[in-house]
């Protein structure tokens, strides 16, 4: 008899041994299902296996309790305009949610916080805001404006006892002063003071209202300052005119840009055209000088104009910016007398109110170099001088000018040779201060060539005298300028007493001419 009582049933036989139904390192027991190539290709047998694969990979399906969306039990979706409704608004909540995680992200724990309300979807078919909640923009409240307009009776007060208010009460005025600031210019920035009771005082108002005025004035200012002025390496809209009609006339090809600029003009390069005359000749590349229209740059600059008699009856009928036109004019004239002595100078081409054509000194669109730019030899340098100190002499006694503003930087080397540019404020040797800018003139060419390493090069005062034909014998510079200023006045008192000088230059575009 069996001990325990109950008789052990006797082990299944399988296939293989019993402890490989348990492990999990066992072949698992496979069982192919035979199935024909129709059922295969059937696309009845393929729903069922994408079924079969979902369930098993997610066997329980949560439920979406976010609100009514496409189902065909509570919502018609035949409608297309309400399937976009719906599909609108789950893109606002999930837009909303994105912005709120990342207005949480930015504030953490700041105690000042910033709010993205404003920019949040408001959708009227979003079944997740309670029927309580309405637009912010529907509740704000703006304390400077009044839900009815209210006047103030004519006895200035209103109220009794107590309650009595003025028109010059503290808090009325102040949201008064505020709301007034939404008349101001829109350029003037005043803020959104929306849900602050703001109260500005008269004293501050009037502050920021005259703020607001001098900035509109000077805003305005600006504005036609730049359309009626040239700027740096830019033309004003009646220069661009000028500029288009030389070249609609044939007088010039193509404008090609910008070569160079200074405190009075930008000039340009340009190629030339044909002459409609036959006895003008327009050179191949020219150089076009806009005379900056901008006062600021002449308002020192008088002196080399006013007292010149070619000019002088006519600088003080002339309005301001005409000023600009006459110093255009007097460059010209002054490049004409040199042209005509033989002085190597851009040759003039027209003039056409404040812009002034004339030949370039260069070649293929490359200016020529500055005197203070160019390496040149020993025997350059000292051939340069020479050529300096013959064009000053020539300049002074046969054109009857002095430069007045000569230096190494309006000096440019070309061919072999020195040619001189910018002229406009060149003036007589009878001018009050034509000998004081030639002593200048002087000074400035003097260091130049000595720091270069010229020997020959002659002292400032040496050099006067060789230019100017006079015989000064002062030790030192103080006495020898005060030599020049006897002459000034010596030859100031003589034009005073006798009448302006004849002009011995009739031919260089016909200057007025005054008799004894």
């Amino acid at each position: 008899m069996n001990p325990v009582g109950v008789a052990a049933a006797p082990p299944e036989a399988g296939p293989g041994p019993a402890w490989q139904s348990k492990c999990p390192w066992g072949t698992p027991n496979t069982t192919s299902i035979s199935c024909s190539l129709a059922d295969v290709m059937s696309e009845q047998l393929a729903k069922e296996l994408q079924l079969e694969e979902e369930n098993a990979a997610f066997p329980e399906v949560v439920a979406v309790a976010e609100g009514p969306f496409i189902t065909g039990e509570n919502t018609d979706t035949s409608s297309d305009l309400m399937l976009a409704q719906m599909l609108q608004m789950e893109f606002d909540r999930e837009y909303d949610a994105q912005l709120r995680r990342e207005e949480k992200k930015i504030n953490g724990d700041s105690k000042v916080s910033i709010s993205f309300e404003n920019y949040r979807k408001v959708h009227p078919y979003d079944s997740d805001s309670s029927e309580d909640e309405v637009d912010w923009q529907d509740t704000r409240h703006d304390p400077y404006r009044a839900d009815k307009p209210t006047t103030t009776p004519r006895k200035g007060f209103i109220g009794k006892g107590k309650d009595i208010t003025t028109k010059h009460d503290e808090v009325v005025c102040g949201r008064k002063n505020t709301a007034r600031m939404e008349n101001f210019a829109p350029e003037f920035q005043v803020g959104d003071g929306i849900g602050m009771d703001l109260k500005l005082s008269n004293q501050v108002f009037n502050a920021l209202k005259q703020h607001a005025y001098s900035e509109e004035r000077r805003s305005a200012r600006l504005h036609e300052k730049k359309e009626h002025s040239t700027a740096e390496k830019a033309v004003d809209p009646k220069t661009r005119l000028l500029l288009y009609k030389m070249v609609n006339a044939g007088m010039l090809e193509t404008i090609t840009g910008c070569i160079s600029t200074g405190k009075e003009s930008v000039v340009f390069h340009a190629y030339g055209g044909k002459s409609a005359t036959e006895d003008k000749v327009i050179p191949p590349e020219c150089a076009i000088k806009v005379f900056k229209t901008t006062l600021n740059e002449f308002k020192n600059r008088d002196k080399y104009i006013k007292d010149d008699y070619r000019f002088k009856d006519r600088f003080s009928k002339l309005n301001p910016r005409k000023i600009i036109r006459m110093w255009a004019e007097k460059e010209m004239h002054n490049l004409t007398r040199m042209q005509n002595a033989g002085i190597p100078c851009p040759q003039v081409v027209i003039l056409k109110k404040h812009v002034l054509v004339m030949s370039f000194i260069g070649q293929d669109q490359v200016p020529a170099p500055k005197l203070k730019d160019v390496t040149l030899s020993s025997e350059d340098m000292k051939k340069a001088y020479y050529q300096i100190l013959n064009m000053m002499q020539q300049l002074y006694k046969e054109c009857n000018l002095v430069h007045a503003d000569l230096s190494e930087y309006n000096m440019l080397w070309h061919d072999g040779k020195v040619w001189l540019i910018d002229v406009s404020q060149s003036v007589e040797p009878t001018h009050p201060h034509g000998l004081e800018f030639l002593f200048r003139d002087c000074r400035n060419v003097s260091q130049f060539f000595q720091k270069a390493g010229v020997a020959e090069a002659l002292n400032e005062r040496e050099l006067f005298n060789a230019v100017s034909g006079f015989n000064i014998t002062a030790d030192n510079e103080v006495d020898f300028q005060a030599e020049i200023e006897a002459l000034e006045k010596m030859n100031e008192d003589h034009v005073q007493n006798h009448g302006k000088k004849l002009s011995m230059f009739s031919g260089d575009g016909d200057p007025p001419i005054y008799d004894e």
